[in-house]
């Protein structure tokens, strides 16, 4: 669903503003511009536009329908990945591509998304990568826990970086791999001193 939103918003705020939008009722008669260029079955609600696709086709139609709405400059949620794509605060490499083992590819990630999209590394999502390409990147996977005791929680995460040539290092927390994606994002290379690295 897309719509506009004067300020970001978060993860919740988009999801109740979809979900209030579907209890209205559909918009008949001329459809708004943004509407006549989203792919896939577009219904109006009054301030929204609801996308709807099919399964098999919704990776490539939904890197389409996020860069329509950046275009436009509209707030993109994304229900079945529980994602909000908001039209900024981006990083500082134009042409910055967020990947996700899910399937989810998305040119100029706001920052706030890469953010919600690594509280999603799961065995659905085995991992998320922020590519300049032909200059570096950053990428993460959840790492394997020694003893398979809790299943859901991982031991950490495996952190690759590759400018030049790739180093990797362990990280324990979330919240170390999030400062890391955004100082990486934001042309910021702390996460390279505070964490060892190998080759």
């Amino acid at each position: 669903m897309v719509w506009d939103e004067p300020v970001p918003i978060s993860r919740d705020e988009a999801r109740a503003a979809y979900l209030a939008a579907k209890k209205g009722r559909p918009v008949q008669g001329e459809l708004p511009q943004v509407a006549k260029e989203l792919p896939g079955l577009v219904t109006v609600f009054p301030g929204h536009v609801l996308v709807t696709m099919d399964p098999e086709s919704m990776d490539e139609m939904s890197a389409q329908v996020f860069a329509i709405a950046r275009a436009h400059g509209l707030v993109c949620y994304d229900p079945q990945r529980d994602l909000v794509h908001n039209v900024g605060p981006l990083g500082v490499y134009q042409g910055m591509q967020l990947h996700t083992g899910d399937g989810m590819i998305v040119h100029d990630p706001d920052l706030g998304l890469v953010h919600d999209v690594l509280a999603t590394l799961s065995a659905q999502n085995p991992f998320a990568a922020l590519v300049t390409f032909g200059h570096h990147f950053i990428q993460v996977s959840p790492a394997e826990p020694a003893e398979p005791a809790e299943p859901t929680a991982p031991a950490g995460y495996e952190v690759e970086y590759k400018e030049g040539h790739m180093v990797r290092t362990l990280m324990p927390r979330l919240d170390d791999v999030r400062q890391a994606f955004h100082e990486y994002a934001t042309g910021e290379r702390a996460f390279l001193t505070r964490h060892d690295w190998s080759s």
